[in-house]
């Protein structure tokens, strides 16, 4: 018999593999080109993503060079494409000089050439080129506003891409004439390729009144020289973003999760790949879906596993320490009360639950009664937004490193019955 954290860990693990860019280029590679390979990227898959494209590439004859941008910590070793690391999720100089060489490396491309891109999530703050008139001080005060507002991904990357010269399309115009072929990780819900990264090789117009209303929404003010440069920095139209190409997905990821329950003997229940809102909101809904399965095997008859992707957000009002998956499981487990038969785990697949140093945490029945033994006040940690600090105390953090892959959150809630 397997214990619950035994279960959680190998069903997580099941869901990184599957979102390994390793051997998901096979049948995907793009004709040799007369000219150059130029590849480039961003993204805190984007150096795994390369050096798998070094190989495949290589196999059948192709050479290459380029460039791509990463997370500090997340670089490979590769054979012809630099890897350099900068900072997420707010941007900073080693970014803003690595978007630079990107899109001076685009700009040299010829009719002849052929340039790939890599991008995955996270590329939206390490891909970071301030549009004419604004300063990367600008950019990060606004992206650290936006992280704090409990904004969606979507509504976020909008922004970027008004505030950016490279982002929306802009990084396939400056290759122009060279053929574009674009690999992507996708982090988004729905797997819109012009909200991964913000879709630097996707031309997407950008509505400057409507960027202008998301800030107002959540209550951003920005000086009136940036509202001016949102509604001047329009991308000319006739644009194409070449061929585009999807090697992971976070429905991908559950599938794998789905079939390695199967082999415990557990019945999978797949929610959805694209759950959004407020964490803790989020944890409460589960806990009623994991409520009714138990009670009466409905939608799913025990022994089952709960599973479900996608990006919740927070809205941070407190002190604390922890991110959106830390906080959506200490609100579904504060939720089930203790219930034995009940077990979760949520993680970012990236390896990193916000900006703390685990991808996220599990629980089992007997949190509650660990929390009490030590004193631990698990509802003044979640009004904290602390939900870290107290799952470090109990033991249940889940720490992988960076996975080098991103397909956004993981949750499994494992109902025993």
């Amino acid at each position: 018999m397997h214990n619950d954290a035994d279960i959680l860990h190998a069903l997580f693990d099941a869901a990184l593999q599957a979102a390994l860019p390793d051997g998901k280029f096979d049948g995907q590679l793009p004709d040799r080109p007369k000219g150059r390979t130029i590849v480039l990227g961003a993204g805190k898959a984007s150096a795994r993503m390369a050096a798998a494209f070094e190989e495949a590439w290589t196999q059948v004859g192709g050479t290459c060079e380029g460039l791509v941008v990463t997370r500090y910590g997340h670089g490979v070793p590769t054979r012809f494409v630099e890897i350099v690391e900068a900072a997420h999720p707010v941007p900073d100089e080693a970014g803003l000089e690595a978007a630079r060489r990107i899109l001076a490396l685009a700009q040299e491309a010829g009719p002849e050439d052929l340039v790939v891109c890599l991008i995955s999530g996270g590329a939206s703050a390490l891909l970071s080129l301030p549009a004419e008139g604004l300063t990367l001080a600008d950019k990060q005060e606004i992206n650290r506003a936006l992280l704090r507002s409990g904004a969606p991904i979507g509504e976020m990357n909008r922004v970027r891409k008004a505030l950016s010269a490279i982002k929306g399309g802009r990084l396939a115009a400056a290759a122009s004439p060279a053929r574009v072929v674009t690999y992507l990780i996708s982090d988004v819900p729905g797997d819109d390729p012009g909200s991964i990264g913000s879709g630097p090789t996707i031309p997407e117009p950008v509505d400057a009144e409507e960027v202008l209303a998301i800030l107002r929404r959540y209550a951003i003010d920005v000086p009136n020289q940036v509202i001016d440069v949102i509604r001047r920095n329009r991308l000319e139209g006739g644009i194409s973003g070449g061929e585009v190409h999807m090697l992971a997905t976070p429905k991908m990821a559950l599938d794998a999760a789905a079939q390695r329950a199967r082999d415990f003997g557990l019945s999978p229940l797949i929610l959805g790949d694209a759950i959004e809102g407020e964490a803790r909101e989020v944890g409460r809904v589960m806990a009623g879906i994991a409520r009714s399965a138990l009670r009466h095997g409905d939608p799913v008859r025990p022994p089952c596993v709960i599973l479900s992707g996608g990006e919740t957000t927070v809205t941070v009002r407190g002190k604390g320490r922890g991110g959106r998956n830390a906080e959506f499981l200490l609100s579904l487990a504060l939720s089930l009360e203790g219930e034995p038969a009940l077990a979760g785990l949520a993680c970012d697949t990236d390896g990193i639950d916000g900006s703390e140093d685990n991808a996220g945490a599990w629980f089992d029945g007997g949190l509650l009664e660990a929390a009490r033994g030590q004193g631990i006040d698990l509802n003044a940690a979640l009004a904290d937004n602390d939900a870290y600090t107290a799952f470090s105390a109990l033991g249940r953090l889940v720490i992988t490193g960076p996975t080098l892959t991103n397909v956004n959150d993981f949750r499994c809630i494992l109902v025993r019955g």
